[in-house]
């Protein structure tokens, strides 16, 4: 039974293994010349995939010891939690609000949301530079922590909006026969039943604000300021010089948080993403 299970999952398997080599090469290239020394870096007869002399941790504690790389990892932390929790209680309320109440231009409103979206950073971050400066944020983590919800707030709501259109009218209605109002039915019914498509808005909206670089590097120049993006990429790349194994090893321990993310909230991530929350 086993073995005739086996047979017809083959083929299915056989099909994705492209798209998932494909997928995982990348993070397999940088671990690999992460841990790859300098002589064997630069040396044109070495095996690109593999080690020819022994994997070394130099790279590792080249970042922890000669840059700022534990500064610049705490305050990616620090600004994605905090501009990803603003954003994604300020969707709640906005999908809510324009899923279930009624009101003249709403589907516009709901519309021209999702287009704001389609924006590019590199025309908001010019007028986003007089509110940072307005507001005398300049250089300081806050000035990423205000503007990073410009472009996460859209992308959740509009994700937010179909969820919440997918929750049945008549718990809501049995709630505010019983007393609530819209905001304690949100709370106390709809909420709990969204959870999937809340959780799943909160990891875009994380993954977005934590590999976020065009505003990091515009509003923020001091070393003890930077995230993880701009410190890494300007502090090992100097000129025509490139420092390749500390420049992986700061993409790979760059990108465990999320990797480790999306596998605790995998379930939510899909069910947020692919059902709906009739129960």
């Amino acid at each position: 039974m086993v073995a005739a299970r086996v047979r017809r999952a083959l083929p299915l398997y056989l099909a994705v293994a492209p798209f998932v080599l494909s997928l995982l090469f990348p993070f397999y290239w940088m671990v690999v010349t992460s841990l790859k020394q300098n002589s064997e870096l630069y040396d044109l007869q070495a095996i690109p995939f593999w080690f020819r002399v022994g994997p070394t941790l130099a790279h590792y504690s080249y970042l922890f010891q000669r840059t700022a790389f534990a500064t610049w990892l705490g305050n990616t932390a620090v600004v994605a939690v905090l501009s990803t929790a603003i954003a994604v209680v300020i969707s709640v309320l906005a999908a809510y609000a324009l899923a279930r109440l009624r009101f003249r231009g709403g589907e516009t409103l709901g519309a021209m949301i999702f287009a704001v979206y389609l924006v590019p950073t590199t025309l908001l971050f010019i007028p986003l530079a007089q509110v940072v400066r307005a507001l005398n944020l300049g250089d300081t983590r806050w000035a990423l922590i205000v503007t990073y919800p410009t472009f996460l707030v859209p992308f959740a709501t509009w994700l937010l909006m179909s969820y919440f259109r997918t929750i049945p009218r008549e718990l809501e209605e049995s709630a505010m026969i019983d007393g609530c109002s819209h905001l304690g039915a949100l709370l106390r019914v709809v909420l709990p039943t969204a959870i999937p498509g809340v959780l799943t808005a909160t990891l875009f909206a994380f993954t977005l604000s934590w590999n976020e670089f065009i505003y990091a590097v515009t509003f923020v120049s001091s070393t003890a300021q930077k995230t993880l993006g701009p410190g890494v990429v300007t502090e090992l790349i100097r000129g025509d010089v490139y420092y390749w194994g500390e420049l992986m090893a700061g993409a790979v321990l760059g990108s465990v948080p999320i990797a480790i993310a999306y596998a605790l909230l995998l379930d939510y991530y899909i069910s947020g993403l692919t059902a709906g929350a009739l129960k």
